[in-house]
């Protein structure tokens, strides 16, 4: 099975930037979606950026303007450029990909990394 792995996260002071990745283990034939979420401690997983296989893109209120989620096809990558960061902004941050396929006749199915740490301090 496919598998989402993340890279990019770290400490940084509020206003700095982090650029995240995230690669998918193998090839894939095609996708529906490739997504960010976080969760911070003690709330539920939220998305925050997600980019359509077509290029299309949608935000969470709170990071527009900030983040940016782009796309390399070629190599099944998603990156999350996030700047003006926030303490708020803190959590472990997991991609997604849903709608996987790898073959022609195959199902599709959806996968979850395994999450990087995103801490902002004041």
């Amino acid at each position: 099975q496919v598998q989402p792995v993340e890279s990019g996260g770290g400490l940084v002071q509020a206003g700095g930037s982090l650029r995240l990745s995230c690669a998918a283990s193998r090839a894939i034939l095609s996708f529906n979606n490739m997504g960010w979420y976080r969760q911070a401690p003690g709330k539920q997983r939220e998305l925050v950026a997600r980019i359509w296989s077509g290029g299309s893109t949608n935000y969470a209120d709170s990071v527009k303007g900030r983040f940016t989620i782009s796309m390399d096809n070629a190599k099944n990558t998603v990156y999350l450029q996030m700047n003006s960061l926030k303490p708020e902004d803190t959590a472990v941050y997991y991609c997604n990909i849903e709608g996987i396929r790898t073959t022609f006749v195959g199902r599709r199915y959806d996968s979850w990394g395994q999450g990087t740490q995103v801490t902002v301090s004041s």
